[in-house]
């Protein structure tokens, strides 16, 4: 029995309702090839009027690998200037080895939504603090949230409900920037940019390889569904 999967399972369950909450299921093309669950691997993307990409991904490696991993990221829809929301644990039995979470600057690094995330999280700070490296910061806020080495439930208790408070506070209010006068080749060329740096990382294909997915699926999944430019 591992506690913090147990946490971890049921704040996966939360995201998908606050999803289903606020969004229609759909079906991207390909997507299918990659959401697996018999074999471990969730990959389900929904979509609003506001919202053109809320995706969440998981590895579920526990049996095989003793690890279990989670992106989640939403991205607003072209005419909304809002942050991007991102969410990324992975973890073993008895910790979580990485805990990311942001609401990512698309053409204002003060919009208001940035600005109340930083006042939320600015109270929180990991016992241990992973540093960024370049293309992190190229993307991220000043207050992203980087833990490392979660092995208290008190830490990771937090961690989840700052994430998921955070995700539906995003949903109830990223509609109020959806705006005929935003500029749409700004918001796409950001929102791209944002992407090109989160497939710099090496971590992420990395450890899913490492998880046991096939390398040829992982290399199209990492380049095409995970982070797709437009």
């Amino acid at each position: 029995m591992s506690i913090i999967w147990d946490k971890l399972a049921q704040c996966q369950d939360s995201i998908i309702d606050i999803f289903d909450q606020h969004c229609d299921e759909i079906e991207e093309p390909g997507l299918s090839d990659f959401n697996q669950p018999d074999n471990g691997w969730i990959n389900r993307v929904w979509a609003n009027s506001d919202v053109r990409r809320a995706h969440i991904d998981v590895v579920d490696a526990r049996a095989t690998k003793g690890l279990w991993m989670m992106h989640v990221c939403v991205f607003p829809v072209l005419n909304n200037d809002g942050p991007v929301y991102g969410f990324d644990v992975i973890a073993g039995k008895n910790k979580m080895t990485g805990a990311f979470h942001d609401f990512s600057p698309t053409l204002d690094t003060h919009h208001p939504m940035v600005d109340d995330y930083r006042q939320l999280v600015d109270y929180f700070v990991p016992k241990k603090q992973r540093e960024l490296p370049q293309w992190a910061t190229n993307i991220f806020t000043d207050k992203m949230l980087a833990a490392g080495n979660v092995n208290s439930h008190e830490e990771a208790d937090e961690i989840i409900k700052i994430a998921l408070d955070n995700l539906q506070m995003y949903f109830d209010v990223i509609g109020e920037y959806t705006k005929d006068s935003i500029d749409i080749d700004a918001v796409k060329h950001a929102q791209n940019y944002y992407c090109a740096n989160q497939q710099q990382n090496p971590h992420t294909p990395r450890v899913m390889k490492t998880l046991g997915l096939p390398e040829d699926k992982v290399d199209i999944f990492c380049r095409d569904m995970l982070f797709p430019k437009i």
